[in-house]
């Protein structure tokens, strides 16, 4: 095959585990006698420092060009005290957007090998911690109105809009379901019915959902009690589907439950076969330039656009069975160390995955 891949190297630490991904996909394509042609395209701090924009158009055509993205993360104290229509994350909201990108899928698995990093007593862990999150994507509060003014007593004010209509709900609850159907068929909506109108409006379409899927064990759970039951019992979780904001917290705590956010990839999906690919973690801009970062999210993510948007479903294996044999080997990255393993930085664990394809 031949494949065309937008590159967002990102900001601070990203360019460094982009270039380790780059080496893994190029001994992927040497291996299986593929192409990758790679085009470099700006977005957040990048794009601000050459374009004083954080994703100009004709960087979004590029993607929109390419087959799939593949990012590593953007922003950074850098670009902190910009106007928020000029900071680097609105780049990526707008690049979600512009792709229409509306289903962000997070794997929240224990690799066995770091059952020990996990802040959870071991009890809980040894139950299981396999499950994923289906979070919309460019609808809810994020994408809705946000408004400051001053009231009559001169006091501000500030109000944001947390909009819902019944099709983004929908094909998000459809993918939720599906993606059941795949795995252990249980879905849990997650949401905030009690008080929220869009939660009730989510529920009111699942149900009508669910008649389509009766074999998918189908469940409600407010938010605040499912931040809780995360840290509880993980186990009892197959997937979660959930709007935006509510998907950006939920997501960040499993990630953690797994002993290392330096693990965890993450795809974006719309209609189409092209996705957005990349780390659920941040730029890490404490650590950038020191070689110690992890690249392995940011390869298992590669390993995803292999598998879902390119269907080299033996080439993502590849790459996921040489990271579990690197972790067999006891070799890890500063964010995972444990006794008796060996601590390596990000070019030598590149180095270790590579010899293992």
């Amino acid at each position: 095959m031949e494949k065309n891949i937008a590159v967002i190297w990102g900001d601070c630490s990203s360019p460094e585990i982009v270039k380790q991904t780059l080496r893994v996909l190029d001994k992927v394509a040497e291996k299986y006698g593929h192409t990758f042609h790679y085009t470099d395209a700006a977005m957040g701090g990048e794009a601000i420092d050459k374009y004083g924009d954080p994703l100009p158009q004709h960087e979004l055509d590029k993607c929109l060009a390419a087959d799939s993205v593949l990012l590593g993360a953007v922003g950074g104290p850098k670009w902190e005290g910009l106007p928020g229509e000029q900071r680097p994350e609105k780049g990526l909201l707008r690049l979600r957007a512009g792709m229409g990108l509306y289903s962000n899928n997070r794997p929240a698995k224990i690799w066995p090998q770091l059952a020990p990093a996990s802040p959870l007593k071991p009890e809980i862990v040894a139950k299981g911690i396999d499950f994923i999150i289906v979070r919309e994507l460019i609808g809810g509060v994020y994408f809705g109105k946000h408004e400051t003014y001053t009231l009559e007593n001169g006091e501000k004010q500030a109000v944001d809009s947390m909009p819902y209509s019944e099709h983004e709900i929908e094909r998000i609850g459809r993918i939720g379901f599906e993606t059941a159907m795949k795995r252990r068929r249980k879905l849990c909506c997650v949401d905030k019915a009690n008080v929220l109108d869009t939660s009730r409006l989510w529920r009111a379409v699942m149900h009508r959902l669910q008649a389509e899927y009766p074999e998918v064990e189908y469940s409600e759970m407010f938010v605040d009690n499912c931040a809780m039951q995360v840290v509880k019992d993980p186990s009892q979780f197959d997937v979660i589907v959930t709007e935006n904001m509510f998907g950006d917290i939920i997501s960040d705590e499993a990630s953690m439950i797994t002993g290392s956010i330096g693990m965890i990839p993450s795809s974006s999906l719309g209609d189409g076969t092209r996705g957005l690919y990349e780390p659920i973690h941040g730029s890490a801009p404490d650590i950038a330039g020191k070689d110690i970062v992890n690249p392995t999210a940011c390869i298992l993510s590669a390993a995803m656009m292999l598998r879902y948007s390119f269907g080299m479903t033996e080439e993502a294996d590849a790459i996921e069975n040489a990271v579990n044999k690197v972790l067999d080997k006891g070799l890890r990255t500063a964010d995972n160390m444990s006794e008796g393993c060996t601590c390596l930085g990000c070019t030598a664990m590149g180095d270790a995955i590579l010899a293992e394809i």
